[in-house]
């Protein structure tokens, strides 16, 4: 997923209101309020002093100029924070066979409604096989060396979609739980369940009913983020 637009490097001021940043650009000082395309707690990725990238807005008409992109974590590591971003990698790399165990289907649609009141994220269809249900969840939280974890705060839209899940292998069908963690000094992922115990329970009940879990990391960069290797899943 290549930027339209080059990123502007900024500080970081305050984040705040959720989807809301004050920054201070790099060029000039000017500081200015941005986007924050992120509903999450963002634990560790919004202190102050923070080296942040931006993305102009291409329409004129947007209120706010930029929007909040990547941070950059010290040592050669970056994450990024847009989680509309997670889709859109995966989007790629589906389209190009990049992701194995999801591989050889002829056709991808996205947002296909399912359930009670959800939209899947992308189902896959064709060549003789099941429909497969795709879930993806953006992971940036990182805690305890090089664990990447999700959820970083309560998430009740995700446990539905858990069950969600369940119901679609019961119906017969496939479904595939994708964590894709945007951030690159992770090397492995597992549940947050001390965040929210409901969320691990309803995994594990969709485990033992069918559903597949896979997660891969990101390569990150000013320029594009992209699919990179698969990452063991700690299920205990």
């Amino acid at each position: 997923m290549r930027f339209q637009t080059p990123l502007v490097p900024a500080r970081l001021i305050r984040r705040y209101k959720r989807f809301l940043a004050d920054v201070a650009l790099e060029a000039d000082g000017r500081e200015l309020t941005v986007h924050c395309p992120n509903p999450g707690a963002m634990t560790g990725l919004a202190e102050p002093g923070m080296r942040v990238w931006l993305e102009p807005a291409r329409d004129a008409r947007r209120k706010l100029p930029f929007a909040w992109r990547l941070v950059e974590l010290g040592g050669g590591h970056w994450a990024g924070i847009d989680a509309t971003l997670a889709n859109r990698v995966v989007r790629e790399a589906l389209e190009a066979g990049q992701i194995a165990p999801l591989s050889g289907y002829e056709h991808l649609r996205a947002e296909v409604r399912y359930g009670e009141k959800s939209r899947i994220d992308f189902l896959l269809a064709g060549n003789g096989r099941p429909d497969t249900y795709v879930e993806v969840k953006n992971v940036h939280l990182r805690r305890e060396g090089d664990w990447a974890e999700f959820p970083d705060s309560v998430t009740a839209r995700g446990t539905r979609h858990l069950r969600e899940l369940a119901a679609a292998v019961g119906e017969g069908h496939r479904a595939v739980m994708l964590y894709l963690v945007q951030r690159t000094d992770c090397t492995r992922f597992r549940l947050a369940a001390d965040i929210d115990p409901a969320y691990a329970a309803a995994f594990a009940e969709a485990r033992a009913a069918g559903v597949e879990a896979l997660a891969f990391g990101t390569r990150i960069s000013p320029e594009d983020v992209t699919l990179a290797e698969p990452l063991p899943i700690d299920e205990g």
